[in-house]
């Protein structure tokens, strides 16, 4: 099955002159419900390899590369251009053209100190401490609070430098690991959405 082959058809004059053509209603768009998107027992993962594409992917996972289309569904990608992760050349062609110095600061980061570690916090400067500003809270024997403000020094912290390179990197990162619908679902997916769409 192709992607359009169940979308509407509609009346259309392109031109404004009064002749009207049959066309496929392209401005339809099905979403994944938040709940199927969120069911991850439905979901197999795959991070996207250079070079690959949603045809070929659907043809080494579900034996069919008409089901390319299933892939971009389950994954919210609605420009192939702009959403699909790039291959490595032309990842290296898109940074070059963007920036004058690829590996120029984009910005700083430090890790997170307490919580999910793996967290990085981004800054708009380099430092090597932070410090936050606290107020102590002694009670006497009477019960009376006494306030003081006063800096402390958080540590050696130290921001890493994250190039244009790195940045636009990590973005690529992101969009390589993808979902595929189970084969054991994907029939019932494909039905859904004859029946949604039409």
């Amino acid at each position: 099955m192709s992607y359009f082959s169940n979308f509407p058809r509609i009346a259309y004059d392109p031109k404004g002159d009064g002749t009207y053509r049959i066309q496929t209603d392209i401005f339809r768009r099905l979403k994944l419900r938040t709940d199927v998107k969120d069911d991850i027992y439905g979901f197999d993962y795959y991070d996207v390899q250079s070079g690959d594409t949603p045809e070929s992917i659907a043809y080494k996972y579900y034996n069919d590369a008409q089901l390319h289309w299933t892939i971009l569904a389950a994954n919210d990608i609605v420009d192939y251009y702009t959403d699909w992760p790039m291959s490595v050349e032309k990842f290296e062609q898109y940074v070059t053209e963007k920036y004058n110095d690829p590996y120029a600061v984009h910005h700083y980061e430090v890790s997170q100190s307490s919580g999910d570690t793996n967290i990085f916090i981004e800054t708009g400067q380099k430092f090597s401490y932070i410090y936050f500003d606290m107020t102590a809270i002694t009670f006497d024997s009477n019960d009376t609070a006494t306030f003081d403000s006063f800096f402390s020094a958080g540590g050696n912290t130290k921001s890493n430098t994250i190039t244009n390179y790195d940045y636009e990197e990590r973005l690529q990162d992101k969009k390589r690991q993808i979902r595929l619908i189970k084969p054991k679902f994907i029939d019932s997916f494909v039905s859904e959405f004859e029946n949604k769409i039409a």
